[in-house]
């Protein structure tokens, strides 16, 4: 029902805020996570590479935020120029970091959020492409997203797992790399805290 409200604008920009904030206070289990994940995932469209290009070369990579992170910048290209098909979808900054969608926005003519049949297309050709979530990508944590930088719940570990997976997941990966960051520049400014989270995105996955 949650997920539904995000979608359809039934729950409140307050309503969102107070439950974003119940989550982060009180947590979730690993199995509320993993539900959660999954109809955030089905909020929308989610993208089938069969019959586009070969399916087990669809992959992509997630860091979870940091001061100066630019690793997406590079690596993307990188895996398609090897002959992999990387069909990125990123998020914009939150909290002190910058996200990689505000690093593309800033380059004249580079669109963000294409339709998905342009995505398809610069993927099969080019090998590669970094974009948004769209009306139809995950859109239910599109909002959220937006939400969570507002009223400090960005910290969150179910949140940040949910978040991260659902995008992926819609975009139709084969193969998923973690790039957990830890240190002062991110959210995770201990190890501990990013040992949880890669524990927590791992057994979500699995899930």
């Amino acid at each position: 029902m949650f997920v539904r409200g995000l979608t359809d604008k039934s729950f409140s920009d307050t309503q969102i805020a107070a439950m974003s904030m119940a989550i982060f206070s009180n947590g979730m289990t690993p199995e509320e996570t993993v539900w959660l994940t999954r109809a955030m995932t089905n909020s929308g469209d989610t993208l089938n590479w069969n019959n586009i290009v070969d399916s087990n070369l669809v992959c992509d990579k997630h860091s979870t935020g940091g001061v100066g992170d630019k690793v997406s910048l590079v690596l993307a290209p990188i895996l398609a120029a090897c002959g992999l098909y990387v069909p990125m979808i990123s998020g914009r900054g939150l909290g002190h970091t910058g996200g990689t969608l505000d690093k593309f926005d800033s380059i004249p003519g580079y669109n963000t959020v294409p339709d998905i049949d342009t995505f398809r297309k610069v993927v099969k050709e080019v090998g590669c492409a970094i974009i948004g979530q769209t009306s139809n990508l995950a859109p239910a944590d599109k909002k959220l997203y937006s939400i969570r930088d507002i009223v400090g719940t960005v910290e969150s570990l179910p949140l940040i797992t949910s978040s991260i997976l659902s995008k992926k997941l819609a975009s139709g990966l084969r193969t998923l790399v973690l790039d957990v960051k830890v240190g002062n520049g991110s959210f995770n400014t201990t190890l501990e805290i990013a040992q949880n989270l890669a524990n927590s995105l791992v057994s979500v996955a699995k899930g």
